[in-house]
């Protein structure tokens, strides 16, 4: 039996599972192979932001950043690509190196160094959900930290100031888009009907700027004129995560349906119970036939009262 897995992430909203790219890229691809992982969302707590989220716990092992998770995952026989031939293996790694170099930066810009998107929403968002009164100091830690790594990455020679920077981040990011939109065509996944590692990094990537509701959405309303790309994130959020409309995890729905699986065994123990005392009164030769009264259940009767009382 194989050891349980636990994978530490960010939480979500905004009907996503979670607002963290890199999270969601391992939580799709844990559905994607079948992986078994206990979600274990790390709202309201002081590690959240040491930079090794999402972590796989399994036993005494810890595996951060996503293509370490996912090869874990496949050792352990989970493995989404195993249809995929020796040139789409290599299609696949020459994309994910497209989407950290041409998206990564300007998804980062959206969330944390666009002045107004962080301040109405990324930072109350992460704020909220690590405790005070570290809630004060991390969320700028972490702006700080994405603004560096944008700048290393992309700040050197002809572009030295901020401004050409971003201008420039947005143009490779929405080419990176329009690349996508044309691998991806009318296919359901990028390599057919079967999802694979790159759809687990496209939807990391893509569904927080499709779905998170910023103020500045320049990026977000270009992602919104490729229908493909919005129907590729609304079908894996639809197949593979069970949420609500307001973005939350539908534990309401789940104790709902555990409700009503418990009630339709009440039921059906009561009906075999039923059809073993008619036919015990059918084989009593000694007892005479009767005629039994038909129960009809009112509304607000007391049948009605005994059916509720039943009810988990």
């Amino acid at each position: 039996m194989a050891a349980p897995m636990e994978l530490s992430c960010w939480g979500g909203d905004w009907g996503l599972p979670s607002l963290h790219p890199e999270s969601l890229t391992v939580m799709a691809y844990a559905k994607f192979s079948g992986a078994p992982l206990t979600v274990n969302t790390i709202n309201n707590s002081w590690r959240a932001p040491k930079g090794d989220v999402p972590a796989l716990i399994s036993e005494d092992t810890v595996v951060s950043q996503p293509a370490k998770i996912l090869n874990f995952l496949r050792k352990q026989k989970y493995n989404a690509d195993y249809q995929l031939s020796a040139k789409q293996g290599a299609d696949t790694l020459a994309y994910i190196a497209l989407l950290e170099e041409k998206l990564l930066p300007a998804l980062l810009h959206t969330f944390w160094i666009e002045a107004e998107n962080y301040c109405s929403v990324t930072k109350p968002w992460f704020a909220s959900r690590i405790a005070f009164p570290l809630s004060l100091y991390l969320p700028g830690k972490m702006s700080r930290e994405a603004l560096n790594r944008i700048m290393l990455t992309r700040g050197g020679p002809p572009l030295y100031s901020l401004t050409e920077v971003e201008a420039q981040i947005y143009r490779d990011a929405k080419e990176c888009l329009n690349l996508l939109s044309k691998r991806l065509g009318t296919s359901q996944f990028f390599f057919g009907d079967t999802p694979t590692t790159l759809d687990a990094f496209v939807f990391g990537f893509l569904a927080p700027i499709y779905k998170v509701c910023f103020p500045r959405v320049q990026l977000q309303e270009h992602l919104k004129q490729l229908p493909n790309l919005c129907r590729f994130c609304d079908d894996i959020l639809n197949c593979y995560f069970r949420l609500t409309v307001s973005g939350h995890s539908p534990s309401g729905q789940d104790t709902a349906d555990a409700n009503l699986q418990k009630l339709t065994q009440l039921v059906n123990k009561e009906s075999n119970l039923i059809e073993k005392m008619d036919d015990n009164l059918r084989k009593s030769p000694q007892h005479p036939p009767r005629k039994l009264t038909t129960l009809k259940l009112a509304a607000g009767g007391e049948e009605s009262s005994s059916m509720n009382r039943l009810s988990p």
